[in-house]
């Protein structure tokens, strides 16, 4: 046809009609590179300031090193305080992650799976959760923790983090065991598995893209978390790596270099994390969706 570009190829003995690729709008990539610079632009800053001396921050704070000082992030791996932090943090983390995961998965299979009256409020209910932050009960919540004896432990911070985590665990879920075919359990029933059984043995495997999900918001969100144990937890050998970032950074205001190796290396473990497991998170999200 005049006028047109249009190509055929033959597959199988067959013409098949097909078209160039069509790349988009030189603004949707411009667009896109000015939101990846965005988002990665203070992480790079903060990483490469840890490499830099006091001086050149007065003379050119945006530059890159003119001598790479490794010797400031060598200081703060060698510091007992930061790996205490840190295992505070990742003690916090799992056995947040931990909770989230099994309370989740158990109240969501009912949820999807059981005819219970008023299971459609239930579900309202945790999705109406998403609309309070804990800046919103952080208050009462305090004089709860406080009430149970749990002030300054680290089971205060532990278990508020799995209830406020709980409302998005459980909307994610829901559609995931929802979408089990009935099939799977009348046959499994037919064979001679019990609802316990048929839980352990097919919902489970099946629903792994949506654990591994919620799992991992679960331990983002607990790894940087900052107010909750910034009320709870008053003890120094009790701080989580946010809380010991804050006092880090008031203990050497002057250092801003050393302060910026302290908050890199603080936030590359949830970086890593996030990053090795970001496919999952987005086919879980997905697959909930879908479902």
């Amino acid at each position: 046809m005049a006028g047109k570009n249009v190509t055929y190829h033959t597959v199988s003995g067959r013409v098949r009609r097909g078209s160039k690729t069509q790349w988009g709008s030189p603004a949707v990539y411009f667009c896109a590179l000015l939101a990846v610079a965005v988002c990665i632009g203070p992480v790079l800053f903060i990483i490469l300031g840890g490499l830099r001396s006091n001086s050149e921050f007065t003379t050119s704070p945006a530059a890159l090193p003119k001598a790479w000082k490794w010797s400031q992030y060598v200081e703060v791996v060698n510091s007992s305080d930061f790996w205490g932090q840190f295992s505070n943090s990742a003690i916090c983390a799992v056995f947040t992650t931990t909770g989230v995961v099994a309370l989740g998965v158990m109240a969501s299979y009912v949820l999807a799976r059981y005819p219970v009256k008023g299971r459609g409020a239930m579900y309202a209910l945790f999705a109406a959760g998403l609309m309070f932050p804990l800046t919103v009960a952080i208050t009462p919540l305090y004089l709860m923790i406080q009430a149970m004896g749990l002030l300054g432990t680290k089971a205060g911070v532990i278990l508020p983090q799995i209830a406020f985590q709980l409302p998005i665990t459980i909307v994610i879920l829901v559609p995931f065991l929802r979408a089990i075919p009935r099939e799977l359990e009348e046959a499994a029933a037919i064979d001679g598995s019990s609802r316990l059984g048929f839980f352990w043995r097919m919902v489970l495997p099946l629903s792994v893209p949506g654990l591994v999900t919620v799992a991992i918001l679960a331990f983002v969100a607990s790894w940087n978390s900052y107010m909750l144990p910034l009320f709870i937890l008053s003890d120094t050998a009790n701080y989580t790596l946010p809380l010991g970032v804050a006092a880090f950074a008031t203990e050497h205001s002057v250092d801003t270099a050393k302060v910026l190796a302290f908050t890199s290396i603080s936030m590359i473990p949830a970086l890593v994390f996030f990053s090795i497991f970001e496919r999952r998170i987005v086919g879980g999200l997905t697959g909930a969706v879908k479902g």
